[in-house]
């Protein structure tokens, strides 16, 4: 849930800027009703769940802007509805973008009773239940105050305690790791050529490689698909990373970090071991490498053969 602070704000009587309303609703259960506004228009909070409610209009209280819009979008009058919360959200900057007055009140009456005008769909929800939904982060900050405190707690001004809900930061992008072994012996690479019902690159020779799974680093990951593809052994302490590849498919929403790892010394000879997914292993001299060769492996090795330890292919330039 939203990290949330608390402290007082100002009235809720008409001011300049007056806030948006909000109407928090609970059952005798303890249930919350939501309300799923529309995915595809450009409103606030497309798709996500939220309270019933919306802005004040010129000339209104928050008191009647809240009472006519639980109106129009539900039909519903809810008696006693009392000031709860007032919830302001912050941009990056902590620059206050959007205010929200929070009203509490008790309603006890099946949802689908309730007639819809505006929005997707209403529903009776427990707070643990939100924890699976696309909430809006000021109404689950709201249900978070409620659950903390039930009742209206006004200063002695009237006014109801404020929770403040810091911007929401942009997830930061990830990328999928790939582990490579570059296996150079006598000015030769050992190549496998892909089964031609492989979905990666059919029927093209490719080095020994991996995504690395989780807890795993990707020397392990070097190490394990390599004895499961090849047979071959090899110590974590004998690989030496010779080459980074940095990677963006055509039309790829996720980049792929890949890295390139040459062995100093190993035990055994390579065999075919999945034969679902490589047809064969040979050396292949590094002046005369195959084709087709998987087009980063082609970039990588060029790279390797120059010295070179990063290289970059598919970003813009």
């Amino acid at each position: 849930m939203t990290r949330t602070e608390t402290t007082t704000t100002a009235s809720h009587e008409p001011t300049d800027g007056l806030p948006g309303t909000a109407a928090l609703l609970v059952d005798d259960a303890g249930r919350y009703l939501l309300h799923l506004r529309d995915a595809n228009k450009p409103i606030w909070a497309p798709g996500q769940w939220a309270f019933p409610g919306g802005n004040t209009e010129p000339g209104e209280t928050c008191d009647q802007a809240m009472a006519r819009e639980l109106y129009e979008e539900t039909r519903l009058s809810v008696p006693g509805l009392a000031p709860f919360v007032m919830l302001e959200t912050l941009d990056a900057a902590d620059t206050l973008t959007n205010r929200v007055l929070v009203y509490l009140g008790t309603l006890n009456r099946p949802a689908h009773e309730i007639p819809l005008h505006e929005g997707i769909e209403l529903r009776w929800t427990h707070a643990a239940e939100t924890v699976h939904m696309a909430m809006e982060p000021g109404t689950a900050a709201a249900i978070q105050e409620h659950l903390r405190h039930p009742h209206p707690r006004p200063d002695t001004d009237g006014r109801p305690p404020t929770v403040r809900i810091p911007a929401v930061q942009e997830p930061r992008e990830r990328s999928i790791v790939g582990a490579h072994l570059y296996l150079e012996r006598d000015g030769a690479v050992l190549l496998g050529r892909r089964h031609p019902d492989s979905v990666f690159a059919p029927s093209t020779w490719h080095l020994p490689a991996g995504h690395r799974e989780a807890d795993e680093t990707a020397l392990a990951c070097v190490v394990r698909e390599t004895a499961e593809e090849t047979g071959i052994v090899i110590a974590e302490s004998d690989l030496s990373l010779v080459h980074t590849l940095d990677l963006r498919h055509p039309g790829s929403p996720v980049s792929r970090v890949q890295l390139f790892f040459a062995a100093s010394r190993w035990h055994g000879e390579p065999r075919v071991l999945e034969p679902d997914r490589c047809t064969e292993w040979r050396w292949w001299p590094l002046q005369a490498l195959p084709e087709p060769l998987v087009a980063y492996a082609a970039t990588a090795l060029t790279a390797i053969a120059r010295g070179e330890s990063y290289a970059r292919t598919g970003w813009p330039s």
